[in-house]
């Protein structure tokens, strides 16, 4: 049914929404990947919005424009080979579903979905018809966050066992002016507020840096602005190797994040481009730092994009229907859900499933699992 890049030509592809996440990131991010041969292209576009057709058609008169996803599922059969999911997250279930029921690959923006039910859905989806669901996890391919990995994995401040994750915004990212520039403060299309728009970064990062998953959470919420999703957000997540804190907020007087991880032989803090590494690795305390430009005040992350791109390329090539990142997105809703029913309850401890430590890659490969 689908040819894949190794049979000498790149995966095509289509963008689902064009916003402003869909013009200045994945877009640029595409073109940057095509400049130095990657294996991925975008031939079609579509969008509800006629104004944002017609920018699509101004800057990308290469791609066939539509006007909703469903029309152009039906009318690129056998011409693309995946699908990139850029709409609000209200969407992203019912498009992600389509596209695999078509046979496509499917890379969707965060959230996966609004709902734990939604997300597991599509991974089983994913699995029964053999094609990869991959999230838009973005924060992970910024530079000063790889470094972050890179000295974990060097053992230089031992095994984490403590993670704090701040967030500070000063209002919510703006949508395009043509559509809807404050849809992620109208919950029919968010599916929550500051939790769900930044949740999933700070999550997954807290599972990659913590090496598991949470076991119970307890959450605070408040909104200041009269919308009916809330602006800021305080948890406390309790983990089998140590524990994680966050505190996310559209209401700062300065846009920055600031995030420390801690283990047995010292401590590594990054704010925005700036690494600090605090060790005792080799005997006397040692303070180290380094600076990784990472473009944090760019909410474009083009080059973010691009790195994730050449990762969900690598995932179709390894037939890797269902990796680490898709349960990471399974497990971020799901910690999602619980902050807010722990809100409700002022701040109760929500408990939830059993931690899998090391989550299951499910693929194709020739060593691999095919379910």
């Amino acid at each position: 049914m689908m040819t894949d890049a190794t049979e000498g030509r790149p995966l095509r592809g289509a963008l689902i929404g064009h916003g402003f996440i869909a013009e200045r990131g994945h877009l640029p991010a595409y073109r940057e990947c095509a400049g130095r041969g990657g294996p991925l292209q975008i031939v079609a576009i579509a969008d509800s919005c006629p104004a944002r057709r017609e920018r699509a058609r101004a800057t990308h008169p290469e791609a066939r424009i539509y006007d909703d996803w469903a029309s152009l599922l039906a009318r690129e059969e056998g011409r693309i080979d995946f699908v990139d999911v850029t709409t609000p997250p209200a969407f992203h279930a019912e498009i992600a579903h389509g596209a695999l029921d078509r046979g496509l690959h499917v890379l969707c923006e965060k959230p996966l979905t609004t709902s734990p039910a939604e997300a597991r859905s599509l991974l089983d989806h994913a699995l029964r018809v053999r094609r990869v669901i991959y999230p838009s996890h973005n924060y992970k391919h910024a530079p000063v966050i790889k470094r972050v990995r890179e000295l974990l994995d060097e053992g230089i401040v031992g095994a984490p066992s403590l993670v704090t994750l701040q967030t500070f915004r000063t209002t919510h990212a703006k949508g395009v002016a043509e559509w809807r520039p404050d849809w992620r403060r109208e919950r029919r299309y968010s599916g929550g507020g500051i939790a769900m728009d930044h949740g999933s970064h700070t999550f997954y990062l807290a599972f990659d840096w913590l090496g598991g998953y949470p076991t119970a959470i307890s959450a605070t919420t408040s909104t200041l602005d009269g919308h009916d999703t809330e602006d800021n957000v305080a948890c406390s997540i309790r983990f089998p190797t140590g524990m994680a804190s966050a505190h996310l907020t559209w209401t700062a007087g300065a846009r920055k994040v600031i995030y420390t991880v801690h283990g047995a032989k010292g401590a590594i803090r990054v704010e925005d481009d700036d690494l600090e590494i605090t060790t005792t690795a080799r005997g006397a305390p040692e303070v180290l730092r380094e600076r990784l430009p990472s473009d944090w005040m760019d909410a474009s992350h083009v080059k973010w994009f691009a790195s994730l791109i050449d990762d969900f390329a690598g995932a179709v090539a390894r037939r890797e229907w269902v990796g680490k990142d898709a349960e990471d997105a399974v497990r971020c809703i799901e910690l999602i859900g619980a902050a807010y029913a722990s809100a409700r309850r002022s701040g109760r401890e929500q408990r939830l499933g059993a931690a899998s430590l090391v989550p299951a890659v499910t693929h194709g490969g020739a060593h691999g699992l095919l379910r």
